[in-house]
């Protein structure tokens, strides 16, 4: 396993091409599977689902269409983004475990900052209670999305992966609807009251990768 630490700003475009060079490689045996955490500018990525009544300021930043799974999403400084290049061809050809995999990770990464991350049907990614604001119509406890998660498979090597908000300017997902999920907020670490650096994340994110992704 191979993991790509990139400083400053990674263009999408520039990103995508890495991902498919490398997924390609993966499944002919000539590489091997690859953990890419990273920054993008401010951008928003289409995914297969996305519905063009989601993005509300098409003008706003830049729009990439994405082959992954899901809908809209933001990505921007301050968001540790996780491309996930793996071959599944060794993990049993279960996408729907694998997805499981990426969730448990971010929750366990999550713990280590005493954060309790939950997975709800119906709303993809990794949520926060807020038992701080007030409830939901339904009489629900509030919750806000800190994680996405959205992948792609070519000969059963995924790319694509996850994004963990850590100090992104939270403004900046009201130009689309997260996800197409709408009566739910976005969080980040230091929204929480986490002073959670980078670099902090980093560490957790690679720690709980050994347990999570390679101990099953």
């Amino acid at each position: 396993m191979e993991w790509k630490i990139s400083e400053g700003l990674t263009g999408y475009d520039e990103a995508l091409a890495f991902m498919e060079d490398r997924a390609t490689a993966i499944a002919e045996g000539r590489a091997e599977d690859c953990i890419w955490l990273l920054e993008h500018p401010p951008l928003y990525t289409a995914g297969t689902s996305a519905k063009i009544e989601d993005l509300k300021d098409p003008d706003r930043f830049p729009v990439h269409p994405s082959k992954r799974g899901g809908q809209y999403t933001y990505h921007g400084p301050g968001q540790r983004v996780v491309y996930v290049m793996m071959d599944l061809n060794k993990r049993g050809r279960d996408i729907r475990c694998f997805v499981q995999d990426l969730e448990n990770w971010v929750i366990a990464t999550l713990a280590e900052f005493n954060l309790t991350g939950h997975i709800r049907d119906g709303r993809v990614g990794v949520w926060i209670e807020r038992p701080d604001r007030p409830r939901l119509p339904s009489g629900a406890v509030a919750e806000d999305k800190i994680a996405a998660i959205g992948i792609r498979l070519r000969k059963w090597v995924s790319f694509h992966g996850l994004a963990i908000n850590v100090e992104p300017d939270l403004s900046h997902f009201d130009g689309i609807v997260p996800c197409g999920i709408t009566d739910y907020g976005v969080t980040s670490l230091v929204d929480l009251g986490l002073p959670v650096t980078m670099e902090d994340l980093d560490v957790a994110l690679r720690s709980q990768f050994d347990q999570v992704m390679l101990g099953r």
